[in-house]
């Protein structure tokens, strides 16, 4: 079987704008700089991680094997308790999201959600779905969870459960939520039944390698955690990772006798080649490799908070973040380098491909369009 000319030259074109189109992409947490061609010929097969990657089913066309070792993985990055978590490999960080709110749902039917207002959209949906009770809490400057509002909050509601949904990494400010304050709020309360979901889309690709390390992961409390696939990882396919502490999965697993294994997950065919790519960037990078993209994505954030600054630009970034955080420029900038903006901020996030390069011509557009050059810059 073959195209006709006609097909194949609409493939060519989309192929040479998602070139184009990836060369002045800024806005969004994406990264293009892993080569994963070695995996090419695993797509000849129906890869279909059905049911629990822990257990074993009549279904032999799995990368269960990979799976596991992709979440061994991340069980060290999230020092889970030794033996006693559980994950799988997500279509995304929203079904990790959605993840863990079905857990702590299913813990404490009585409980509320408490989430910042600088949480990502898809949480007010989830908790739909789920029919949750939930409150938003404000938001610091920021983007930041304001723990005050949270400690009254709760302290006014303390017939019911918290369930605390923490940003690690908001969407527009790379805002961190600190589960060691968190904790401390609930403690304050006398709270001893809780419930901490980390969303760390973003973030939790790298957060093991900051320097002070944020409070984030299983060893500062929390219940279970989501990490994206297609962010620091750069998968080409969008995936994600969700873990768990192992006694709150087992109230929901139930045997199906026709794929002979346990129903653990939300959805059930999953993508059984996506974890192959996460298990080939983690034995090709290592975690010495994973600590020089950080680095690098990090020094190119720092240069562009620099260089935004010197410009006369008011640009400003949380501390160890990759999100470069300034004042809204034109719709034709926004559009160009598909910046995220929302109200009268815009964003870059310097993810591990972006440039010296980049930064400065998205700068120099930005400047054109206010009618002066930027430094150094003939006139």
């Amino acid at each position: 079987m073959s195209l006709n000319v006609t097909d194949r030259g609409r493939l060519n074109r989309f192929l040479e704008h998602l070139e184009e189109s990836a060369r002045v992409e800024l806005g969004y947490p994406v990264a293009f700089d892993i080569d994963y061609k070695p995996l090419e010929p695993f797509l000849g097969y129906s890869l279909n991680n059905v049911g629990d990657p822990f257990a074993s089913g009549h279904y032999r066309l799995n990368s269960h094997a990979f799976e596991r070792e992709v979440l061994e993985f991340f069980a060290e990055m999230t020092q889970a308790p030794d033996g006693q978590w559980w994950g799988y490999v997500t279509n995304g960080g929203t079904e990790g999201n959605l993840y863990g709110m079905y857990l702590a749902r299913e813990l404490f039917p009585d409980g509320i959600v408490y989430f910042s207002r600088d949480s990502h959209y898809s949480v007010s949906k989830n908790l739909h779905f789920l029919g949750m009770r939930n409150i938003m809490i404000r938001s610091q400057p920021n983007g930041e969870m304001d723990y005050e509002d949270l400690r009254e909050t709760v302290r006014i509601r303390r017939d019911a459960t918290p369930i605390i949904f923490a940003n690690i990494g908001t969407t527009m400010k790379e805002g961190r939520d600190d589960i060691g304050i968190i904790q401390g709020v609930l403690d304050e309360l006398v709270m001893d039944k809780r419930y901490i979901h980390s969303d760390a889309a973003l973030c939790g690709g790298y957060a093991a390698f900051l320097e002070p390390r944020p409070a984030w992961d299983f060893a500062d409390g929390a219940d279970s955690i989501s990490i994206s696939g297609h962010k620091f990882f750069a998968s080409p396919i969008p995936c994600g990772i969700v873990l768990a502490k192992r006694g709150h999965v087992d109230r929901i697993s139930h045997s199906v006798a026709y794929i002979g294994t346990r129903d653990t997950t939300i959805s059930g065919s999953r993508n059984g080649f996506t974890p192959m790519v996460l298990w080939y960037a983690i034995r090709s990078l290592g975690v010495d490799g994973l600590r020089r993209r950080l680095h690098n994505a990090m020094a190119v954030a720092d240069y562009a908070e620099r260089e935004f600054r010197a410009a006369g630009i008011e640009a400003h970034r949380n501390r160890a973040a990759l999100t470069v955080v300034f004042p809204r420029p034109a719709q034709a900038v926004c559009e160009k380098w598909q910046l995220a903006a929302a109200g009268d901020i815009a964003h870059i996030i310097c993810m591990p491909h972006v440039t010296r390069a980049q930064v400065d011509a998205l700068l120099q557009d930005i400047l054109s369009e206010r009618g002066r050059a930027a430094p150094g810059d003939p006139k």
